[in-house]
């Protein structure tokens, strides 16, 4: 069958990895006509918004999108494209599955880690306001309903794929109501998924657990700021965020399949970039697509492109080019 999906191509790099990753993906055999849209600068640039209400009605009738990496201005300019994408389509679930992938070096082995993360609210509401010169206020906010429903994909998901733990991971011993409310939502879902074991970790002590034995943590369910931070540095673990995918995912089948790292305009149109944390999103979105088949595949010959140094890029300790790597998966195919 042929999908109809839409495809967001990003800053910088974002092109050039999407350009790799729809070649692998033709390769595959999987077919697809592509809705493309900017977003971010280059959309505020020719539409006056960073996200066109054409690219939202595309992806709400679509269903799912590719999405490359947008710049996002610190400290001033437009607010986050990712965040608005997730808040106006109500993409409440980050899923980000962090698992070794071979020869690519790293400081641990054996890792394999699913992060889910409540998306739409948290200091990432982006309440905030000057109280007077000086003093900034922000608001954090979470819900019954959306805590509630995260933790619920968060079971759901390990029941699915057979993950043997959920482990909350909070602060509630200072932010007692907020954070508690977010632990007692856990709590109550927990119940219902007795095969499933549950436990709870408080953020800080969480992040030094996974730096010290990472394999010993399965599935972590975090609200939406403590999720940002923590799926940034179980990426770390297994070689940065240039080899991790990343799926948005809402109510009735709707996705957001991106990559997470960085536009890296430093070596944007060199042919340098690796396309690994997309094309990986892209075997998330396979997945979603009922296309299993197809995701293996692509997955076998990621693997084999990886095994050779002549074939991975520098930033993964090999030699090759974006469109050399990229030809390497597609032989592989």
């Amino acid at each position: 069958m042929t999908h109809r999906l839409t495809l967001i191509p990003g800053d910088g790099i974002g092109p050039e990895v999407t350009r790799a990753v729809l070649r692998v993906l033709e390769a595959a055999g999987f077919n697809a006509e592509w809705e493309e849209f900017s977003a971010g600068a280059a959309a505020l640039a020719e539409h006056g918004t960073t996200l066109p209400p054409a690219l939202l009605d595309s992806v709400r009738k679509n269903k799912v999108a590719l999405k490359g990496p947008i710049t996002t201005p610190i400290g001033e300019g437009f607010t986050s494209v990712n965040v608005g994408l997730r808040q106006t389509l109500e993409l409440y679930a980050n899923l980000r599955p962090v698992w070794n992938l071979p020869n690519v070096p790293s400081r641990f082995q054996d890792v394999d880690l699913v992060i889910v993360r409540e998306n739409t609210e948290d200091l990432y509401a982006g309440l905030e306001h000057v109280v007077v010169k000086g003093v900034v206020e922000s608001l954090k906010i979470i819900t019954e309903v959306a805590s509630t429903k995260i933790a619920k994909f968060a079971f759901a998901y390990a029941r699915k794929h057979k993950r043997k733990r959920v482990t909350a991971v909070h602060k509630a011993n200072i932010m007692k109501l907020s954070d508690g409310l977010f632990i007692e939502c856990a709590r109550r879902v927990a119940k219902d998924y007795p095969e499933i074991q549950y436990d709870e970790r408080i953020v800080d002590a969480a992040c030094m657990h996974l730096v010290m034995h990472p394999e010993q943590l399965d599935v972590l369910l975090l609200p939406n700021l403590y999720g940002d931070i923590v799926s940034d540095l179980c990426a770390g673990l297994v070689g940065g965020l240039g080899v991790v995918p990343a799926a948005n995912l809402g109510e009735g089948g709707i996705g957001v399949f991106e990559a997470v790292h960085g536009t890296a305009p430093d070596i944007a149109g060199q042919d340098k970039a690796n396309p690994t944390a997309l094309l990986l999103s892209a075997v998330l979105m396979l997945h979603h697509l009922d296309e299993d088949d197809k995701a293996e595949r692509v997955k076998r010959a990621l693997w084999t492109a990886l095994s050779d140094a002549g074939t991975r890029t520098v930033d993964l300790g090999g030699t090759a080019t974006t469109t050399q790597f990229t030809d390497a998966i597609v032989k592989a195919l």
